[in-house]
């Protein structure tokens, strides 16, 4: 988006005010712009934040996406991914199968492994650290982004220990950063009907606070387009940008569009095109204290994500492989894109791709120890079972 600004709804131009002198908006302003129907004007706006931050550039990243198990004693109403135990579909990977996933993902060339799952009820904590402990032992040189704040609270329950203890484990395993998922909405209204089992939002803010006390920095998301309001969207960003305000711990925020298909929520309409821009644009504006903002190509298709690189993104996600949790959701993106391809759609948009690894800086891929034969180094012997049972000699690492 290039040229002057041009306002159409007189109610931004106040907010247009400030963005231009560099003010923190609030509140208020937040749900102005969502009720707002102006969306090259809020586009323009995060535009430009976007590129006073970062100019030209759009980021991506080479990673691996890994997720364990589908078996979740949660059974959200928002989600198609978890599975009771005996249910068809339901699967549980030995650790060898989870190692040989990274393997695969280490021959592709990733620099992070990107590893969630459900909340199994059978398996203890041990299986994630020895998951964990396997990963960083045969892939040194892969940032290990494991474990959402959901998943860090269920972990804390089996194991009785308290989160900053479960955080601690899962350092002292080799995790390098947690992913920002389960986050959802915050507010216990939209919690309680889309996901009332799952970690409270005021738990998941504590447990992302703890981690960020401990060294482990993090994501965050924003899942939108159920049956939250404008006020419940503004709500979970300022309280995202309060404690981000208090640990500077997060590292990108990624609005995720809601996909119905296949969920109890299935009777509700996906998001459109509009709102998804919008809400990139808002989400940089109202996030002034978040460096990155991520357009998801998964969930927003690579159309839509191209377009959000001129509304507020500055980082297109990686080449992901094999992602799971969106498309049960019905989710009809390709599960991979190769880094040519995505350095085509950053070109495409006008924007300079840079690799970068998962704290930011720039992959260097003549330095980079990638080697050919990294397969050689992980077991293959495991397998995937489609039942839901992990045979008990693959719960112990054997080093």
């Amino acid at each position: 988006m290039t040229g002057n600004l041009q306002i159409t709804d007189a109610r931004l131009e106040p907010i247009a005010a400030k963005v231009l002198a560099g003010e923190r908006l609030s509140a208020d302003d937040g749900l102005a712009l969502f009720q707002s129907s102006d969306l090259l004007a809020i586009g323009w706006l995060g535009n430009h934040v976007r590129e006073k931050k970062h100019g030209n550039v759009c980021y991506y990243n080479v990673n691996r996406h890994i997720n364990p198990t589908n078996v979740c004693m949660a059974h959200c109403r928002l989600c198609a991914f978890g599975r009771s135990p005996d249910s068809p579909g339901a699967y549980t990977y030995a650790l060898d199968e989870v190692w040989q996933r990274g393997a695969q993902g280490v021959s592709e060339g990733a620099t992070e492994f990107h590893i969630v799952g459900g909340l199994h009820p059978d398996l203890p904590f041990d299986y994630y650290l020895d998951l964990i402990r396997g990963l960083k032992q045969r892939f040194p040189q892969v940032h290990l982004k494991a474990f959402t704040m959901v998943e860090v609270g269920f972990y804390s329950r089996i194991s009785k220990l308290s989160i900053r203890d479960t955080l601690q484990a899962m350092k002292d395993a080799g995790v390098d950063s947690l992913p920002g998922g389960g986050a959802e909405i915050f507010h216990p209204r939209v919690r309680k009907i889309i996901c009332d089992h799952k970690t409270s939002g005021i738990m998941w803010l504590q447990i992302a606070q703890t981690a960020h006390e401990i060294g482990l920095k993090s994501n965050a998301t924003m899942l939108y387009g159920h049956i939250e309001t404008p006020e419940e969207r503004v709500d979970h960003l300022m309280q995202l940008r309060a404690l981000q305000d208090k640990t500077h711990g997060f590292v990108t925020f990624i609005p995720l569009a809601f996909h119905p298909a296949n969920t109890a929520l299935a009777h509700l309409p996906s998001t459109t095109g509009f709102d998804d821009l919008k809400t990139i644009a808002i989400s940089r504006l109202l996030l002034d204290n978040f460096d990155h903002i991520k357009a998801y190509w998964i969930m927003l298709t690579p159309r839509i994500a191209q377009i959000a690189l001129r509304w507020g993104a500055n980082d297109l996600d990686g080449t992901v492989v094999e992602e799971k949790i969106y498309h049960d959701a019905g989710a009809t993106t390709p599960e991979h894109l190769t880094r040519a391809e995505l350095e085509r759609l950053i070109r495409a948009a006008g924007r300079v791709p840079v690799e970068r690894d998962t704290t930011y800086r720039p992959v260097d891929r003549t330095k980079m120890p990638f080697p050919a034969t990294a397969a050689a180094s992980s077991s293959a012997s495991g397998g995937r079972r489609t039942d839901g049972f992990i045979p008990e000699t693959s719960l112990t690492l054997n080093i």
